[in-house]
């Protein structure tokens, strides 16, 4: 490849890596999500050597500044240079791991759904990881704000404090997931479940990144509001995200 070919095709990027798999006797593919290109699959050749200088660089939950060459199928990743080591932190804490690693399967989702939001995505994903690893909220609270904030970037925004039928201002008493959050007295439809009243303050909250509310949550209500958050979520990915399934909750 002559020197102008290469140049037309490598291109730099911020990105955070969501997942890494094998290939080969060395090598990774490595997916990650960029503000500026969405979710990018690159090999990263030689990194499983224990010579490599990018193998601690390209994990799941590091943000990197990357050289990337495209390619027909999968691009390559030339260099990476570590901007924030989440990672670190989030594997020594298992909680905070399990929540994470749910960040990043849904931004995963999210992002190859709706190329629209892939900015205001990338936002949400490198907050609520900073959260994470900075500590001092309960994970599974974290994970939940994350993943109803990254809906409603998604246009999917659901209503905990105005019925979502007629608008009527609440504290409504009622939640349904098809129509999209809370529906009043009148407007209930059959199928819908009955939160705490706890659990619907706790619900906006979470939305809106209300840490004083959330934080002195109890913790049925955070319970019940994770069934209600992991129900939407996969109400509107259509399937399950599997990493909800091993998230330790306190």
């Amino acid at each position: 490849m002559s020197r102008s070919s290469f140049a037309a095709k490598s291109y730099r990027t911020r990105g955070i890596v969501l997942r890494t798999h094998k290939l080969g006797e060395a090598d990774r593919i490595i997916t990650l999500l960029s503000p500026e290109f969405g979710v990018v699959r690159a090999v990263a050749k030689g990194v499983r050597r224990t010579s490599s200088k990018l193998g601690a660089t390209l994990e799941p939950f590091m943000e990197v500044d990357a050289q990337i060459v495209a390619g027909r199928s999968l691009h390559t990743i030339i260099q990476a240079q570590l901007r924030h080591p989440y990672g670190q932190a989030l594997v020594a804490d298992y909680p905070a791991y399990t929540a994470g690693a749910a960040m990043l399967e849904t931004a995963e989702r999210l992002t190859d759904a709706d190329a629209d939001s892939i900015a205001p995505q990338y936002r949400l994903l490198h907050g609520a990881l900073a959260t994470l690893a900075r500590g001092g909220h309960e994970p599974g609270t974290v994970l939940d704000s994350y993943l109803l904030r990254a809906l409603a970037s998604a246009g999917w925004a659901p209503s905990f404090t105005h019925c979502v039928r007629c608008g009527e201002v609440g504290p409504h008493g009622a939640v349904n997931i098809p129509l999209g959050g809370a529906v009043c007295h009148d407007c209930r439809p059959s199928g819908s479940s009955s939160p705490a009243p706890e659990t619907m303050a706790l619900l906006a909250a979470l939305l809106t990144g209300d840490w004083a509310i959330i934080d002195a949550a109890e913790p049925a209500a955070r319970a019940q509001a994770a069934t209600i958050t992991t129900n939407y979520l996969q109400w509107h990915l259509e399937r399950a995200v599997k990493s909800l399934k091993l998230v330790e909750r306190q």
